[in-house]
């Protein structure tokens, strides 16, 4: 069993609230309670260590379809048409899904992100479900990421959806205990886009699922489409139908929540649901902002996420969460670095029914990003952990570690060769798509 301790770092995050000089001590998969003699060394003079960032939204086959400037600054109608045709003449299927995750897992490794929720909404009709869910829980653990799996829909038929979650359980987690992969690499859960493409059998169906298999449920809410058609379709907001339909539930994380009121603000906590900010996606489209800090104060758990790379180019949570952080002054409700951290921690983790990811507590899963502060672009910063997200824009870790394995080191990938990756993802788009 490899232990490993990390010594000399100029502040260690613990968690949210809790901030040390360290040493951070690794007991083969998890974080130990002191450092064993016989541990090896690691130096981290000159740096900060933090948890694993854990993107709680993401959409990974994106990663394939990045914006292209057609496509950006446009209403959420218009961008799903756009995007729904790239799909159509791309062919999606478990090759491309398996050739995108890639990219996209290594892409998030490489940025500190050490577990990635996927809510995979593109079920082509005439590909197995299980075969594109296991493409992406595949390449996942090729390249050496934690993956939540989220078997979505838009507009797929209720009772086809129930069912292939049930055979993506039985195919592709064995031994899972509530959806989690005895490694604890790999989890299941059940989302529907939204109330603006999925109806009421739909959310039923999938509940009913979740709650045989003891999944957490995952949904969107409040963005542009999905404010609009719940009104032309119900004549109601999305999150009072999402409350009348069971899904406002401590079991439940939604994601988005643009434009929140204050009544959905205290709907969302009374009810003991989860919510993602996804700030890197809704601000640059124009699509509104998430009010984390009015959620917070009324006692609702909050995330972060980077939705997918046709919104958000990249899948680069630290960036977002210095987004958040500085959107949150336009907006007169200012959320601070430490908090934005949190939420990019153990705020996501807790979504997600992790409790031994996204902190350094003893016991803890050793999943932590180790990040080079000793540069210029942090030169003057009086605290090394606020700097983190107000100074060097773009920042990426030196060395990532999952479960006690380095998957990052001196800024390289470890586990895959990410310019390969990189080149085999280009190569299928060429061979499929003619511009």
């Amino acid at each position: 069993m490899t232990r490993t301790v990390l010594a000399g770092a100029w502040a260690v995050m613990v968690d949210g609230s809790t901030v040390t000089r360290g040493p951070v001590a690794v007991d083969g998969a998890v974080i130990a309670s002191g450092p064993s003699p016989d541990a090896e060394v690691v130096d981290t003079s000159g740096c900060v260590i933090t948890p694993g960032l854990v993107n709680a939204h993401h959409h990974l086959l994106q990663s394939a379809f990045r914006s292209r400037p057609d496509g950006r600054f446009l209403p959420m109608r218009e961008w799903l048409a756009r995007m729904a045709q790239r799909y159509a003449d791309a062919e999606v299927d478990p090759e491309l899904a398996a050739a995108a995750a890639a990219v996209g897992v290594a892409e998030s490794l490489l940025c500190g992100v050490t577990t990635v929720a996927d809510h995979h909404l593109t079920w082509p009709r005439d590909q197995d479900p299980v075969a594109m869910a296991g493409a992406t829980i595949g390449a996942a653990r090729r390249v050496g990421g934690r993956l939540v799996f989220v078997r979505g829909t838009a507009r797929d038929d209720p009772d086809a959806a129930a069912q292939s979650v049930v055979d993506i359980h039985d195919a592709h987690l064995a031994g899972a205990t509530d959806g989690v992969s005895p490694d604890g690499l790999t989890q299941l859960a059940v989302g529907p886009s939204g109330v603006h493409a999925d109806g009421p059998e739909t959310f039923a169906a999938l509940s009913d699922v979740a709650a045989r298999l003891g999944l957490r449920r995952r949904t969107q809410a409040n963005e542009q489409i999905d404010v609009e058609i719940a009104a032309q379709r119900y004549g109601r907001r999305p999150l009072e139908l999402l409350d009348d339909w069971g899904w406002l539930a401590p079991d439940v994380t939604v994601a988005h929540l643009c434009e929140i009121t204050d009544d959905e603000v205290d709907l969302v906590a009374r009810s003991g649901a989860h919510a993602t900010h996804a700030p890197g996606c809704d601000v640059p489209m124009g699509w509104g902002v998430a009010r984390v800090a009015a959620l917070a104060r009324a006692g609702a758990r909050v995330g972060l996420g980077t939705s997918g790379g046709g919104s958000n180019d990249a899948g680069h949570l630290l960036a977002d969460a210095r987004l958040a952080m500085q959107v949150s002054g336009l907006i007169g409700d200012p959320v601070s670095a430490r908090d934005c951290l949190a939420m990019a921690t153990e705020g996501s983790a807790t979504g997600l029914g992790r409790p031994e990811l996204g902190h350094l507590r003893p016991g803890a899963a050793a999943d932590l990003c180790v990040w080079a502060c000793s540069d210029v672009f942090d030169a003057g910063v009086p605290d090394a952990l606020d700097g983190l997200l107000w100074a060097g824009p773009g920042r990426r870790p030196r060395d990532v570690m999952v479960g006690g394995r380095w998957v990052v080191r001196d800024g390289a990938l470890v586990t895959a060769d990410s310019r390969a990756l990189a080149r085999d993802l280009t190569t299928i788009l060429g061979q499929r798509l003619s511009n």
